[in-house]
């Protein structure tokens, strides 16, 4: 007798790359990597320009050679930034975080070993790749929270790593600095971004970025119908399937928009390298803080600003991003201006200190997000990262103008004033030149609908 066969049902087909859904799971865990990932890049890099005091005591470097030290290498770093745009336009949002990942790692590892002024430079030039990770995080959460509820307070959360990051580095350096030195310092920022490589490994690819992929292949095949109809499923922008160009970002319809984004993020910079970056050194120098109190007075005002991120995110989602952006930095410069100007004392330092942070990195919660949107998803890598790359520039100048002032005999209040508020007041109004987005009343309708 022939035994029946028995019935094995087929196994359902593994969505294709743009049609695999984006859980609630799944976007939790893409923000907790971008998150960590953010947190990592943002903890080495402020922990060079924190123990930088402590690295010139053990070279023998004045405060103007170090600053002028710091400035060669930010060249280095705007440099190495510059391909960044490319790796996330032509390999993808997924591999280019794990590729900028472990070069930050290789940069924090390698930065303990410096024997000079030179090796210092050239190590710390590679660290370009790693402070470039919000611009992935820029372009890849845009894709994956298309249809999150309050988008920007949602990234806000993610870009918040920048205080979290500066609160561990100064932190850290207080606890660990007495016991480990500094080189071994940036040996545990190498093992943090190493963890995120091997969590990186486990993300989805942007269902935009593959649909682009699949638009090409598509096209290439001579199906233009079908590719004509993903790119409509996806809201993909005419041109998506060509190879993003440089120049692409400066067609008529989008030169004013990179430009004045760029000259936003420039002009800002140069108020983070010497608030942020530089800021025990300013706090030492212009207000008479020991070094030990700088430590603490930074680790209370990173703590203070990653509550600005959570505010100026939610801000963002009501008011619109562009405007937050602009009237928190305004009101950075002036808040800094008054910290300088007024007296030392720690009950007003700090707080004002704090307030400074808090509207000088807070707004990037809503411009990272805002960039992501404001750009058509094929050149969304180029755009963002042709005005990011614009922020190590920014770090140059100011890193620059500050030495040379110094070196003038000009006293570091003045130098400040000049190089930090000055610079922050002009960046909110750059960004009055850029696209308007998202506006006010956006969230409310976005609300209604949803209801």
């Amino acid at each position: 007798m022939t035994t029946p066969p028995v019935y094995t049902p087929a196994a359902p087909a593994k969505p294709e790359p743009w049609n695999v859904p984006i859980t609630r799971k799944t976007v939790i865990y893409v923000s907790v990597v971008c998150f960590i990932a953010w947190v990592a890049s943002v903890y080495d890099f402020t922990l060079f320009g924190t123990l930088l005091p402590v690295i010139s005591e053990e070279f023998g470097w004045s405060t103007a050679e170090a600053t002028a030290i710091n400035t060669i290498a930010t060249i280095g770093v705007f440099i190495v930034s510059l391909v960044v745009g490319t790796i996330l336009d032509k390999l993808g949002r997924k591999k280019a975080l794990i590729l900028l990942m472990i070069g930050g790692a290789v940069a924090s590892g390698l930065t303990g070993l410096a024997m000079g002024a030179v090796s210092l430079i050239i190590i710390r030039s590679f660290s370009g790749f790693s402070m470039s990770e919000e611009v992935v995080n820029a372009v890849y959460l845009n894709e994956i929270y298309k249809k999150v509820k309050s988008r920007g307070l949602m990234y806000s959360l993610v870009q918040g790593g920048w205080p979290i990051g500066a609160l561990i580095s100064a932190g850290l350096s207080a606890l660990l600095l007495p016991i480990i030195g500094w080189r071994w310092s940036f040996v545990v920022a190498a093992v943090l971004s190493l963890i995120v490589v091997l969590m990186a490994t486990r993300l989805p690819e942007s269902p935009t970025f593959a649909a682009m992929q699949e638009v090409k292949r598509r096209r290439a095949a001579g199906d233009i119908e079908g590719a004509h109809a993903l790119a409509a499923e996806h809201d993909l922008e005419e041109g998506s399937h060509h190879q993003a160009r440089l120049k692409d970002v400066f067609t008529p319809q989008l030169r004013r928009h990179t430009i004045c984004l760029s000259l936003a993020w420039f002009a800002n910079w140069i108020g983070i390298q010497v608030f942020a970056v530089l800021g025990t050194t300013v706090l030492v120098e212009a207000k008479g803080v020991s070094f030990d109190n700088a430590l603490l007075i930074l680790v209370l005002a990173n703590a203070v600003g990653f509550v600005g991120y959570i505010f100026h995110g939610w801000l963002g989602d009501r008011i619109g991003r562009k405007q937050t952006v602009v009237l928190g930095w305004i009101a950075g410069g002036i808040v800094s201006l008054v910290m300088l100007l007024g007296p030392s004392s720690p009950a007003i330092i700090i707080p004002l200190y704090a307030l400074t942070l808090f509207f000088l990195t807070g707004p990037y919660a809503a411009l990272l997000f805002y960039m992501g949107e404001s750009f058509p998803a094929h050149v969304r890598g180029t755009g963002t990262n042709v005005a990011h790359v614009m922020a190590p520039i920014g770090g140059i100048v100011g890193s620059g103008l500050l030495s040379i002032l110094l070196a003038s005999g000009i006293p570091m209040v003045v130098a400040a004033v000049l190089t930090g508020s000055l610079f922050m007041l002009l960046s909110g109004v750059f960004m009055l030149g850029t696209r308007t987005t998202n506006r006010a009343g956006d969230h409310k309708k976005a609300q209604e609908v949803a209801a």
